[in-house]
């Protein structure tokens, strides 16, 4: 018998048996330096329907601006007690919730300077492959020069923008399709 490739599959909802072992939701833990945010949201679809099988796969770097990896190569401190790293999945209706610090500052290319944000990806049935964003946080003088958020129309970047309620606390929803309010996913 030969074997052959097949096409891809879709991400979900198999992703479920080898992957749960990774949640984690605290992404910071008591000895983490920096500013402890939390960030809630929900996942809906383009018609406004809930996502209840959607993870959330998150990325950033510490409060100094520089990731727990070997190719970032920044004259940065790393902080021991904080990997960058968190997976996340909605409940039943769609929701998550995470806390964190907030990232750094982190160099971009041709010296220029990344806005604090944490790097998303999207996982959930019937997507192909992953979807890529981001979240920025809303007010943040660095938002201004943040090369990637220039690259997005001015009237799209309220989607990558988590807005602060009044009790401190991050709001930020995932909206899969078919809407203005559709979040920017990038290429990779």
């Amino acid at each position: 018998m030969t074997l052959t490739a097949t096409t891809s599959h879709t991400v979900g909802p198999y992703y479920h048996i080898g992957l749960t072992w990774l949640n984690r939701e605290a992404l910071a833990n008591e000895l983490t330096l920096g500013e402890r945010v939390a960030i809630t949201g929900q996942v809906v679809d383009g018609n406004g329907d809930i996502v209840s099988d959607a993870m959330l796969e998150v990325w950033q770097a510490n409060a100094a601006g520089k990731y727990d990896h070997p190719e970032d190569q920044q004259d940065k401190p790393l902080d021991p007690n904080f990997e960058g790293f968190g997976r996340i999945p909605v409940d039943a209706e769609g929701r998550f919730r995470f806390t964190t610090i907030k990232p750094g500052t982190v160099q971009g290319v041709k010296g220029s300077t990344q806005a604090p944000h944490l790097v998303v990806l999207v996982f959930a049935r019937g997507l192909v492959k992953h979807l890529l964003t981001r979240i920025y946080f809303e007010g943040e003088p660095a938002n201004v020069d943040d090369p990637l958020l220039e690259c997005v129309p001015a009237e799209r970047r309220q989607t990558l923008l988590a807005k602060a309620d009044a009790s401190g606390v991050y709001q930020w929803n995932v909206i899969l399709q078919g809407t203005d309010a559709e979040t920017v996913f990038f290429d990779y």
